[in-house]
């Protein structure tokens, strides 16, 4: 995918409206500091675009990136960080909640988990909150730079297993540092294009 035009578009809190966007939306989920804003870069190929925080569970809005005016990243507030009052975790997941269901645009769902860990009871009901809610999410397995070579394929049978995910699930290995998994996200993006905008020009605007 050759990315031409990146643009934050929309920003919207708790109590926003969704936008009217007409352009397929891809959403990237992930517990906080799992690595959300380092692929949403890597996918935009910018290097510090996509918002990020110094402090963990601190973004509070679902950002809308406009690619080359062909697509969405849309990126949700990260879970799992303690230290967030509980209060503001509800509406966190009211509003993600309600962005999952009244999207009309929403094509496909990324779920980021650590490559290292097993997957946490937060990974396993976010997974599960996104199947209920209709889709099929792609897991992302971040922070792959930091196994062995040899690990690989036994972390990634962990976290199948650990988030019961189905034979045919999409399970995608991303390291931020060598960018090694995006080629295959950016296909799996243009495949989903190709599929749901018939006769729409790639997203490289070739």
């Amino acid at each position: 995918m050759i990315i031409k035009t990146v643009n934050l578009e929309t920003v919207i809190g708790v109590t926003s409206k969704l936008p009217e966007n007409h352009l397929p939306e891809f959403a990237f989920s992930g517990k906080s500091n799992v690595g959300k804003s380092s692929l949403i870069n890597a996918l935009m190929n910018r290097k510090a675009y996509a918002r990020t925080s110094s402090q963990p569970g601190k973004t509070q809005t679902i950002n809308f990136y406009n690619i080359n005016d062909a697509l969405y990243y849309v990126d949700l507030p990260g879970y799992g960080y303690a230290k967030v009052a509980l209060e503001a975790k509800e509406k966190w997941g009211k509003m993600i909640e309600r962005y999952l269901r009244q999207s009309p645009m929403l094509k496909m769902v990324f779920l980021l988990v650590d490559i290292r860990h097993e997957p946490s009871a937060n990974d396993k009901s976010m997974y599960d909150w996104i199947v209920y809610n209709g889709y099929h999410p792609v897991i992302i397995a971040t922070k792959l730079d930091k196994i062995n070579r040899s690990q690989i394929q036994k972390q990634v049978k962990l976290l199948r297993q650990g988030l019961g995910m189905d034979k045919d699930g999409i399970l995608i290995p991303f390291s931020a540092e060598t960018k090694q998994g995006r080629e295959k996200i950016w296909d799996l993006i243009e495949r989903v294009m190709a599929e749901t905008v018939p006769g729409a020009e790639s997203a490289d605007g070739e």
